[in-house]
């Protein structure tokens, strides 16, 4: 597994860096919601490359990929598709919709009202929709990338709890340094280049890699480690609402993605603390009124903190 993985992770990363002006962390993160089978939200200021890297990130996969611009206007049937009444034969028959691919970008999700982003819920969370009683699968490998512009909050709808827990990571890309920035404005068509990027893996070898993740060992000393992190969370005044089983179970398997896209078949600690704010930080609520980029800021200090508080697994 050490051999050939990592060179397959490796060349996917270097795909999407070809065009995205973000650091190679950020989209190592990106790769490591894929391979643990998660969700990603990309959270930040207008401007940044959200969009870019989700589109460089589907179009290096040779898989379907559909890119859904959120407005208010959206109903859940124009994602999920709906049952068409054929009065030749009087039958209906299903319409898929746009989320019926491997991975769907979905690009200011915050910009549509909650019963449509409630829609996704068991898309995200099973693998499947439920259409007029009848359930229908969705491809494998499915992966939902979405983006939002946590300052700007006119015409938008926040996403429930229950919505943000169905995201594996939240990732913010920051600003690029001088280089990367300055090939932004010397001028260089980024979005155009990221839609003609050609694949460099398969459907199925990412198929492959998810169960590759999914073998990665991890010590009960590390068990130990996520659960004490959780447990910390729990217990702070500062935090209203501490982290679910669910988000240390999801931590597990995001740190577990990440030593795979190293080369390893095992976790250390770095991969734990690496992962825990961009799968730990939106699972929990932070006792201020502050909102928007402000309230990101505190949830990541938090979750810091407790990681400077709980002991490291020698």
């Amino acid at each position: 597994m050490a051999d050939a993985m990592p060179d397959r992770i490796r060349r996917l990363i270097e795909n999407i860096r070809r065009v995205f002006i973000g650091g190679e962390e950020t989209v190592r993160l990106a790769v490591t919601a894929l391979l643990a089978r998660g969700h990603l939200l990309v959270e930040d200021v207008p401007g940044i490359g959200k969009t870019l890297l989700g589109v460089a990130l589907a179009r290096s996969i040779d898989a379907s990929f559909h890119r859904i611009q959120f407005t208010n206007d959206l109903l859940p049937s124009d994602l999920l598709g709906f049952s068409r009444f054929d009065p030749r034969d009087n039958t209906f028959t299903f319409k898929p919709g746009p989320i019926f691919c491997n991975i769907v970008l979905a690009d200011e999700i915050n910009r549509t009202t909650p019963k449509t982003q409630s829609a996704l819920l068991e898309a995200m969370n099973d693998g499947r929709v439920t259409i007029d009683g009848a359930a229908y699968p969705l491809p494998d490998p499915f992966l939902i990338i979405a983006t939002q512009n946590p300052v700007e909050y006119h015409g938008t709808f926040p996403l429930p709890e229950a919505q943000l827990d169905r995201f594996l990571i939240r990732l913010e890309i920051g600003y690029p340094d001088a280089g990367r920035e300055k090939e932004i404005i010397r001028g260089r068509n980024l979005y155009g280049l990221a839609g003609r990027l050609d694949p460099v893996l398969s459907a199925a070898d990412i198929l492959a890699l998810q169960v590759e993740a999914e073998a990665v060992r991890v010590d009960d000393s590390l068990l130990d480690y996520i659960v004490a992190l959780a447990a910390d969370t729990r217990r702070r005044s500062a935090i209203k609402l501490g982290v679910s089983p669910r988000g240390a179970l999801l931590l597990r398997r995001a740190a577990q993605a990440r030593a795979l896209t190293f080369g390893r078949d095992y976790v250390v600690p770095d991969d734990i603390k690496q992962a825990a704010v961009p799968v730990l930080a939106h699972r929990i609520v932070v006792d201020s009124p502050s909102y928007g980029l402000a309230r990101i800021r505190e949830s990541d200090a938090v979750i810091e903190d407790v990681l400077r508080g709980t002991p490291v697994p020698l």
